[in-house]
């Protein structure tokens, strides 16, 4: 840059010099020579500004473009586009890394969840456990039931129809006297006291003709009520059995149908009291309850018992699924698994009540069958007209 510089000033001070310089008087010097000189002079003008410009643009070039010189623009400039780029790669190998990580978080936290997921729906949920003990209660007061129902047609069929050793056998005026003394001895009234048939009111008076002997609770107590229903179920139904047909009753012609009258007329009967004591049977206390289940009979308002019966058990569970606070409330706080195990152990609680009614619709459309039956064999007998008998003389 000095020399530049300093090739500037001379030239400078040479046309100035020639500028101010003032024409001689006499030529004393040639034209040829003023040319040359003038050449000359143009010559060094052109090579110092050809130097000075090419010193300036290799000064600017360096400045500029020179990668060898560090304080150049390019040098600069490379320095700032290559931290740039470390800072973009750093930035990316750090997204990287964060990326990394919370997508290793992510898959921790699906597996967990997943994990949940799965424990839920293996985990018994503590309704399903109770129901599932109540289920059993049912089903072993079924069978209980069903030996109570046999036990009754065990007694009932052989009275009705008057077998050796039953009060009818030995004649109808046996039976009724039978009837009343069972019922003076279990079911004596104020009004059988008054009339001094016996001495004191019994502890379930007339509870021999009240229907709620039978339908007045869903377990039947065992200190005189299973008696009672079964009691009340024969004054509905055969207060009196007919005396026995023996001896020439049977033997002759006329015996011979009256002991197959006397046959229809007990399989009626037997049918009857065979519904009846299918009702009593399932009120009879057979199976102990849960805790579950006496504190659910203690929230209905029911007095809590160690044994119950069949109805007990079937009604305890279905009104726990509709009233019970406890059971609502952990149903909105189930899995859907747990949930989706409710509902189909409700689905086959249905089903199993669905069972119940068919058997007792199969029990009710014999009962019409025989009804009609009776209706039309009473028809069919007054339609007939009696043939006269034809007179045969010896």
């Amino acid at each position: 840059m000095r020399k530049l510089q300093t090739a500037a000033i001379a030239a400078g001070t040479c046309v100035c010099v020639l500028a101010i310089a003032p024409k001689p008087a006499h030529a004393l010097i040639s034209e040829a020579a003023v040319v040359a000189a003038i050449k000359a002079l143009q010559s060094f003008t052109g090579s110092a500004l050809n130097t000075m410009t090419k010193n300036l643009t290799n000064s600017i070039d360096s400045n500029l473009t020179s990668l060898t010189n560090p304080d150049s623009v390019a040098s600069l400039l490379t320095k700032g586009f290559t931290q740039t780029a470390n800072y973009a790669k750093a930035q990316v190998g750090a997204q990287s890394q964060l990326m990394d990580a919370q997508n290793t978080a992510m898959a921790g936290f699906l597996r967990r969840q997943q994990e949940t997921e799965i424990r839920d729906e293996h985990m018994m949920n503590p309704e399903f456990c109770a129901g599932l003990d109540a289920q059993q209660s049912t089903v072993a007061a079924s069978k209980a039931a069903r030996s109570a129902v046999y036990a009754i047609a065990t007694v009932s069929d052989p009275r009705g129809e008057a077998a050796q050793g039953t009060p009818s056998y030995y004649g109808k005026s046996q039976g009724t006297d039978a009837n009343m003394s069972l019922h003076l001895r279990r079911y004596c009234s104020s009004d059988d006291v008054a009339q001094g048939l016996c001495s004191s009111v019994s502890k379930l008076p007339n509870a021999d003709q009240r229907a709620t002997s039978l339908f007045g609770a869903d377990t039947l107590s065992a200190d005189g009520a299973v008696d009672a229903a079964n009691d009340y179920a024969t004054t509905l139904i055969q207060p009196i059995a007919p005396a026995a047909l023996r001896g020439e009753q049977l033997s002759s012609i006329r015996g011979r149908e009256a002991a197959t009258r006397r046959r229809s007329y007990n399989s009626r009967m037997s049918l009857a009291r065979w519904v009846t004591g299918y009702v009593t049977s399932l009120g009879v206390p057979s199976v102990t309850l849960t805790s579950d289940q006496q504190a659910e009979m203690k929230a209905e308002g029911l007095t809590p018992l160690d044994k119950a019966s069949w109805l007990q058990a079937m009604a305890l569970e279905v009104n726990r699924r509709v009233s019970s606070v406890i059971w609502n409330a952990s149903l909105q706080k189930m899995p859907p698994a747990s949930v989706m195990r409710e509902v189909a152990t409700e689905m086959a609680q249905s089903n199993y009540l669905a069972l119940q009614n068919y058997r007792v619709s199969l029990y009710l459309a014999t009962v019409g069958a025989t009804r009609v039956a009776q209706e039309e064999e009473a028809a069919f007998k007054d339609g007939l007209t009696p043939m006269p008998s034809p007179t045969i003389n010896p």
